[in-house]
């Protein structure tokens, strides 16, 4: 028997979703992710969002990655999903904390929750090679690799083998590698967890590299993070000796299209 299920397609800054409301608790929400985000053979995403009522106004949001697996936030998606609501201010309950938005004409952004078990130059082995990797928790965890010429990264291979690496064991972390363009703009490409592979942006992530750039360089305030999508997530953060407050990512998010989705096998 087949079951449709109706969403909404939305892209936040080169990351896209798949949208939908209140579906019921289970393990086939996982298959449904796998089905659904499959690009040739389903609606083709990033990442599946289960948006459902909160109380006092809020939402719930849980992300699932393409391959299934459910991550704790998601800041593009978080920032897809404040949209999808039609209001301006919204709390957004994901599995790393409350989040507030705003939507604004052309932009929707975030306050993320706070920080935490940020770690510099930690050294690590890849490909028989020393890498220097700096670490930090946005709500989920990114390693932050400095780079020169980074057109030229081979961001999948590279980010394959730090996200797997046992410094990192047994979660994982996504890898985002940065290069400096000035004190406040920083190009990005990232490889993301879930995915396994590289995407157009990564809200988290331009969060997580803009923070280790001003740990590292002393940037106040505001990082440009210029995505592989060619959009520009602007990162706004304070800055103290008890560490960072205060943290907001805000960018382009919009809706696609809407549809039906005849799922088949995820039942």
């Amino acid at each position: 028997m087949v079951k449709k299920i109706k969403f909404t397609k939305m892209v936040a800054s080169g990351n896209d979703f798949v949208v939908v409301e209140s579906l019921p608790e289970g393990s086939f929400l996982k298959k449904l992710a796998i089905e659904a985000c499959d690009r040739k053979f389903g609606i083709g995403a990033d990442g599946l969002l289960i948006l459902s009522k909160a109380g006092s106004g809020a939402i719930r949001m849980r992300i699932f990655n393409s391959d299934g697996s459910e991550a704790q936030m998601c800041g593009n998606g978080a920032r897809c999903a404040a949209l999808y609501t039609g209001k301006k201010n919204i709390k957004i309950k994901t599995l790393a904390g409350i989040i507030a938005a705003e939507v604004n004409t052309g932009s929707v952004k975030i306050k993320l929750t706070k920080p935490k078990a940020a770690e510099l130059d930690i050294p690590l082995k890849v490909n028989g090679r020393g890498l220097s990797v700096n670490f930090i928790n946005t709500g989920v965890p990114h390693a932050v690799v400095f780079v020169e010429g980074i057109a030229k990264i081979n961001v999948r291979e590279i980010g394959r083998q730090v996200r797997n690496n046992k410094k990192f064991f047994p979660a994982g972390t996504n890898v985002d590698f940065i290069e400096v363009l000035s004190k406040n703009e920083v190009r990005i490409r990232t490889y993301e967890r879930g995915v396994e592979d590289e995407t157009l942006a990564c809200g988290t992530g331009s969060v997580a590299a803009a923070l280790i750039f001003a740990l590292k360089t002393g940037a106040l305030n505001k990082v440009n993070m210029c995505t592989e999508s060619g959009e520009i997530l602007r990162v706004y953060f304070k800055k103290d000796e008890s560490g960072f407050s205060e943290v907001w990512l805000e960018g382009k998010a919009k809706i696609v299209y809407r549809g039906e989705y005849l799922c088949l096998k995820a039942q």
